[in-house]
């Protein structure tokens, strides 16, 4: 990834942290972004003091001016932009027949989904005049199926792998790929909530490899999809949950 320039979304934590680590060190000059402007920073400082190139910018997706603003300041800042991975989010749940549901399901989609479609519509003149434009999605296991009371984030992130898939069609004859990454369970901040002894539980009775994923095992997917070697995969959208979905399908 030598030269590439690489915008993650929700890179101060997590995943994001993860995949900005494992693109600068394979030589991406790194856009770390996220709505907790200090986080961004440190993850940018841990990637300098690591000898890598990074920068952070504070945003918040569900804000169409600050995107499109971001975008532009990233692409001067690389002199052009080659992948986009769209990896802001949050836990978003709410049971169908409680009175905030409609409002969880709106807020939901626009920071799930809706942002998405921002950020690659911000990205994709930059993206056009890339040699290997690549856009990467991060949707979840709950993209390819199903759980009580979080319908808002479910629905989202089928969205996501709907979005993924047509824009693959939409956009392959300029070169530019599209893919999703699907996470299982992870040991994030947002399942840092769960007591060990349910994620144990879990994983023993739904995982094949009987235990929760780390970050960097997500960020490898996200590379690999971006990987110059990876240029015909596009539409794909890559299950990254220890078997999770093959055994409980």
């Amino acid at each position: 990834m030598a030269g590439h320039v690489v915008l993650i979304t929700g890179a101060g934590s997590g995943i994001g942290r993860a995949t900005a680590h494992l693109f600068a060190d394979e030589g991406a000059r790194v856009a770390v972004t996220d709505m907790d402007f200090s986080s961004a920073e440190a993850v940018a400082a841990e990637i300098a003091a690591a000898g890598g190139n990074a920068r952070a910018w504070e945003l918040d997706v569900t804000d169409r001016g600050a995107v499109a603003a971001v975008v532009s300041e990233v692409a001067s800042w690389g002199s052009g932009l080659d992948v986009l991975v769209n990896n802001a989010g949050a836990s978003i749940g709410s049971p169908i027949d409680h009175d905030d549901f409609e409002q969880t399901l709106e807020f939901g989609i626009d920071l799930l989904l809706t942002s998405l479609t921002r950020t690659i519509r911000a990205a994709l003149p930059h993206l056009r005049r890339s040699a290997a434009g690549r856009i990467i999605n991060v949707s979840s296991t709950e993209g390819v199926g199903g759980s009580a009371r979080i319908a808002a984030y479910t629905a989202a992130k089928h969205g996501v792998i709907g979005l993924t898939r047509s824009l693959a069609v939409e956009l392959g004859d300029e070169g530019i790929t599209v893919n999703a990454v699907c996470p299982g369970p992870i040991h994030t901040g947002i399942t840092s909530v769960i007591p060990d002894e349910m994620k144990v539980k879990f994983a023993r009775r739904t995982v094949p490899l009987r235990r929760y994923g780390e970050p960097e095992e997500i960020a490898h997917g996200i590379l690999h999809l971006a990987l110059p070697a990876s240029s015909y995969i596009t539409g794909h959208a890559l299950l990254v949950d220890g078997g999770m979905t093959v055994k409980n399908n």
